[in-house]
């Protein structure tokens, strides 16, 4: 089931990829409703379900909100230590600190980190489907919902300063297998509730993160806010209606 959901995270990020290559104008309401679904799964499923998973609480503190910190200040390292940093001088177009790399070199290493972390998209939605079927669901949606601006960012970045885009369409062919590959060894790991529960925390801080740092900036940076934040809106509505009716 897991391999199965994560195919639709495949077709999103070579829609993302395509929207890279030609169409860019409506992308800001996409951004915008994937930033509050996003919202939505870390505020409604992840961290309840986490935290009904284990009761264990270290320093006083319940293990899954200790992850959840980790998993946001450990995305924000990471995206500083390889130098991915999108500035919105041209209309959603990424740029990309290359520290002394050759032109176009720092684009291709922003892209392989994208592909790393579609990866590890794709393991949390094999692990998500672990602790149940509602789970899965949502934490496949997060994925799937944000892989449109990872396949938009993997083609673009890996493009910059190249007129030859080979690299870029295999590397956006890579970003795209890589849920899939993820959910497969997702599926086969066993991992008990008490450490799954503090993993979604996890899961939850990466997800805030690429929402409030990365995904609703982008959205909000050229186009008029209202659509936007009403987009936001839509999908923080939605997933709050989808999990009561789940549950």
């Amino acid at each position: 089931m897991a391999v199965l959901v994560s195919v639709l995270a495949f077709v999103m990020t070579l829609a993302g990829g395509l929207a890279a290559m030609r169409v860019r104008d409506r992308r800001h309401l996409v951004l915008g409703l994937a930033g509050g679904l996003m919202l939505g799964v870390v505020a409604f499923d992840l961290i309840p379900e986490s935290l009904q998973m284990t009761r264990h609480s270290p320093l006083g503190v319940p293990a899954p909100m200790i992850g959840f910190a980790a998993g946001f200040v450990l995305l924000h390292v990471v995206e500083q230590a390889v130098a991915i940093h999108r500035a919105h001088e041209d209309e959603y177009a990424p740029h990309v600190h290359t520290h002394g790399h050759r032109p176009g070199a720092g684009g291709l290493l922003a892209a392989s980190a994208l592909v790393l972390h579609s990866l590890v998209d794709g393991l949390s939605i094999g692990l998500g489907f672990q602790s149940g079927t509602d789970v899965g669901v949502f934490v496949a949606l997060a994925v799937i919902t944000h892989d449109f601006a990872d396949g938009f960012n993997t083609f673009t970045a890996a493009s910059l300063n190249r007129d030859d885009r080979r690299p870029a369409v295999l590397l956006l062919l890579a970003d795209a297998a890589a849920p899939v590959a993820g959910a497969a060894l997702g599926t086969l790991a066993t991992v008990p509730d008490a450490v799954l529960g503090p993993y979604l925390g996890t899961f939850a801080g990466v997800l805030l993160y690429l929402a409030a740092a990365e995904i609703l900036p982008e959205a909000h940076s050229v186009h008029p806010r209202v659509m936007t934040l009403c987009a936001t809106g839509a999908g923080l509505v939605a997933v709050l209606f989808a999990v009561s009716l789940a549950g």
